[in-house]
């Protein structure tokens, strides 16, 4: 029986305690500047999850709310739904009454949907509510085969052919043409392989050749998982299908080459920048997958505790100095960067970024790609930038004096300006700089405030369990008994939905150090990054390794997760 009609279901959020006014006119806000739904923007800042969306949605339009794990489905159901149309709708048939089809979809509204489905199938339609991720994992559970499964049965296919493929050193330019112009198999199986990167959220495609086998490995939050690998033999066409998709040079086998691929999966609409170098036993391939999604997050879902969000919230707000993002490579450095300057990207602001290469394009924002063949440097395009009077300038990096010395004086010239830096921590930043050679005046004068940021991976919401660590891993990382005390700690036992790692998704730990009329003393005095740590710690900074031990006791992450990713960077 339907459930009883209610008010609008942000109401009904609200009056539940799940959200508040303020949480959701910032969902509103991020609906409207990413060109998303509300929906997606509360569930994408983490304020409410799919299931609680769904069911108010369901109580407001007073219908079924399903909760997918918990029912069964018969075939002769899921058969009177062919699956193209399921899989390119989002959709799940549930039950059949006297030709009336009772479907399961994630938006009630979507009345086009409704209307193809009932031309399609020639019934009547009835719906039911359940989140968009549950109803696209219950299509890949009822119709068969996932992705991956489809990956490997191609890889036992070309396993099993008797075709030889194998190159000599003296015709594999020729034989990778060849091969792939006349290899339909082989443009399946590197559609595949980017599909299922796609769907198991994977950040790079590793292709690696070896003397007696080729192995494929996925970045999944962070962490490389390797995949059943293709014959070796098939090395040859793989690389000629990429190379003709990324627009390189087929012959070319000695140099690396660089290039990209724009692919659609399902519904997204990817980037894939695509390098390759020669190693001792042929061309070794990455693939990194650059998702739009990616950049539209906000700054409150970064990672930050509620002190340091509303700290560097002002921040950015400055009409002018110097605010650097560190880290390695792979932090999430760029991710930060563009969270400020979607905050950022008003019509009375003039915003221009100079970076290398750019990996996202940013609706409104004039964005700069560095080109060192023609003597397009950053130092050049900085100088171009402040001829065309920007507010906000984004340097993606301050890799050699020239370029420090440039986005300091946009600086001093009332430019706010964020640009990156790869040290360990934010302390470090202020030496690195001035052992590049940037006078120790001009950085106390200039910056304003350094963010250090590693990532960690989540635990996953849908399988996450308390758990009491073992009084060695608290000790560990310095958590007492008093903290342990009040700790919720938390550990996913492994299901679907994060591929029995325990883990979904990643979050930033953030040391963000701001700096205070101490700090700028001690950096004109060219103190030591000891001296500059201790005296920012005394100020209130919260060191990475901190706010990890931190988000560990209140179970976002796990001790393990801390000790992996921040210990070392703990002095």
């Amino acid at each position: 029986m339907a459930a009883k009609r209610t008010g609008d279901w942000t109401e009904i959020l609200i009056q539940q305690g799940i959200i508040s006014p303020d949480q959701l006119a910032e969902a509103n806000q991020m609906a409207t500047e990413s060109d998303m739904k509300v929906p997606d923007a509360l569930t994408r800042l983490g304020y409410a999850s799919g299931e609680e969306v769904s069911r108010a949605m369901a109580q407001q339009h007073g219908l079924n709310y399903v909760n997918l794990s918990e029912v069964v489905i018969p075939p002769a159901i899921v058969e009177l739904v062919p699956e193209s149309v399921a899989r390119e709708n989002a959709i799940l048939p549930l039950t059949e009454n006297e030709g009336e089809l009772t479907v399961i979809v994630s938006d009630p509204l979507d009345f086009e949907v409704f209307e193809k489905l009932r031309f399609i199938l020639n019934r009547q339609i009835e719906i039911a509510l359940a989140p968009r991720d549950s109803i696209l994992e219950a299509v890949n559970r009822y119709y068969g085969q996932t992705v991956g499964e489809s990956a490997d049965s191609m890889l036992q296919e070309f396993t099993d052919t008797a075709i030889d493929f194998t190159e000599t050193e003296d015709d594999a330019d020729g034989a990778e043409e060849e091969i792939d112009e006349s290899s339909a198999p082989i443009v399946r199986l590197v559609h595949l392989l980017i599909s299922e990167a796609v769907q198991l959220r994977a950040s790079d495609i590793h292709i690696e050749p070896f003397e007696d086998r080729i192995r494929i490995r996925y970045r999944i939050d962070g962490v490389l998982v390797e995949r059943d690998s293709p014959p070796r033999r098939l090395l040859g066409a793989i690389l000629s299908r990429i190379k003709i998709l990324s627009k390189l040079d087929i012959a070319e086998r000695r140099r690396t080459q660089d290039g990209r691929i724009k692919v659609t999966v399902g519904e997204k609409e990817l980037d894939l920048r695509v390098s390759v170098i020669p190693t001792n036993h042929g061309q070794s391939v990455v693939m990194r997958l650059l998702d739009k999604d990616n950049i539209k997050v906000g700054i409150r879902q970064l990672g930050f505790s509620e002190e340091d969000f509303r700290k560097f919230e002002n921040l950015i707000k400055r009409p002018n100095g110097i605010i650097l993002v560190t880290g390695p490579t792979g932090s999430g450095k760029t991710t930060s960067l563009y969270a400020a300057l979607n905050a950022l990207n008003t019509p009375d602001r003039k915003i221009i970024t100079a970076e290398d290469p750019v990996e996202y394009y940013l609706p409104g924002i004039n964005q700069v790609e560095i080109r060192h063949e023609i003597g397009l440097d950053f130092a050049r395009v900085i100088r171009a930038m402040l001829r065309q009077a920007p507010n906000i300038i984004l340097v993606g990096e301050m890799r050699d004096l020239e370029t420090a010395q440039m986005g300091i004086q946009a600086s001093l010239t009332g430019h706010l300006v964020f640009s990156t830096l790869h040290t360990n921590d934010a302390p470090s930043a202020i030496t690195r700089l001035i052992d590049m050679g940037v006078p120790s005046y001009l950085v106390s004068s200039s910056i304003v405030a350094i963010m250090a940021q590693r990532l960690v991976r989540v635990v996953c919401q849908k399988c996450k369990q308390p758990y009491t660590p073992s009084e060695s891993a608290l000790r560990s990382i310095g958590i007492t008994p008093e903290m342990a005390a009040e700790a919720t700690f938390m550990k996913g036992k492994g299901c679907g939905t994060c591929q029995g790692s325990g883990y979904r998704g990643r979050l930033a730990l953030m040391e963000l150090m701001v700096m205070s009329t101490k700090l700028r003393e001690l950096t004109f005095n060219e103190a030591s990054t000891a001296e500059i740590r201790r005296t920012g710690r005394a100020e209130g900074m919260s060191t990475l390794f901190g706010d990890g031990v931190k988000k560990a006791c209140k179970g976002i992450t796990t001790i393990e997760e801390v000790a992996r990713v921040a210990k070392q960077a703990e002095n």
